[in-house]
């Protein structure tokens, strides 16, 4: 009975994957909605059964994606179908919310790049540098454009979109981690809920507010800062793509440390939840907000700011 249970089980899971794959491939505006809950079937699968059990899951998923959908449904499916594997199977054996979210993120992040060096080796698709090089093809248009009407293009602009286009390469990288802490926190929002209306045990995350980064974290930043400053690193080398894409993570981090600050202080003070809900999406639209949020983190990071408003 616990056999035919699971089977009957995995053939439902199988068969709404199925439905939100086409969903996803077919109808462009809704199918980015649905998109988001591709890894809950796994993440289902996968809390209520073994490793072996999700594997034979994951099999079929993709073998059933060929068949319905096309050849590139199956990227789709391990990505999202690996990730939703590895967050079940952590959910299953009790780790915390916090865990499940890092290696669900790490597991996004692994099949991103494998992805993206299969399309480049194999199938010569670097869609990232046809990007890149088709936005390079419109900032010359549109100076060739200004040529034309007889007005002179800034070259002062022209170099700062320039550099901007260069930065944007080189954080490649980073923007993939990124995209990968963003997208499995997107999954956890959308899928958790209805996980747990299943019957299935998950932890809870702690509060914002409390979350401090190791303070090791801090002398690494300045470590790599001082490193930006008085190394010269050619433009495009290996040294030079690490720096710059460990200092954008490092003062993400820093942003995310002076984020939850303005969490704590409010709620010691005894605020409205309003505010910080406010000042954090101001922050992403007024970048000079940004760089105080960040020094702000970077103080309570160093300087123990939270010790000192509770003395």
């Amino acid at each position: 009975m616990k056999n035919v249970h699971k089977l009957t089980e995995g053939a439902i899971l199988l068969a709404a994957y199925t439905i939100m794959l086409l969903i996803t491939i077919y109808v462009p505006i809704l199918g980015a909605v649905v998109n988001l809950f591709l890894s809950l079937p796994f993440i289902m699968f996968a809390a209520k059964h073994n490793r072996q059990s999700s594997i034979v899951f994951m099999v079929a998923a993709t073998l059933l994606s060929l068949i319905v959908g096309t050849f590139f449904a199956i990227p789709l499916t391990l990505a999202y179908g690996l990730t939703g594997i590895v967050m079940g199977d952590f959910v299953r054996n009790q780790k915390g919310r916090a865990a499940v979210f890092l290696a669900g993120s790490i597991t996004f992040l692994l099949n991103l790049v494998i992805q993206y060096a299969v399309a480049v080796a194999f199938f010569k698709m670097d869609f990232i540098q046809q990007s890149i090089d088709l936005v390079r093809e419109s900032v010359d248009q549109s100076m060739g454009m200004l040529e034309m009407l007889g007005q002179e293009p800034n070259t002062v602009l022209l170099e700062q979109l320039n550099a901007g286009i260069d930065l944007l390469q080189s954080l490649i990288p980073s923007i993939f981690v990124v995209i990968s802490l963003a997208t499995v926190f997107l999954i956890q929002l959308v899928s958790f809920p209805i996980v747990k209306r299943f019957g299935v045990k998950i932890g809870e995350w702690s509060s914002f507010r409390d979350l401090t980064l190791p303070k090791s974290l801090l002398y690494y930043f300045i470590f790599a800062l001082l490193a930006s400053f008085f190394i010269q690193t050619e433009n495009g080398g290996y040294f030079h793509l690490a720096l710059t894409n460990i200092l954008f993570v490092l003062q993400l981090l820093m942003v995310v440390q002076g984020l939850s600050f303005i969490w704590y202080f409010n709620h010691s003070r005894g605020w409205s939840k309003a505010l910080p809900i406010i000042i954090t999406v101001m922050v992403f639209v007024m970048p000079f907000l940004l760089y105080i949020v960040w020094i702000l983190g970077i103080i309570d990071l160093g300087f123990d700011l939270r010790k000192r408003l509770l003395k």
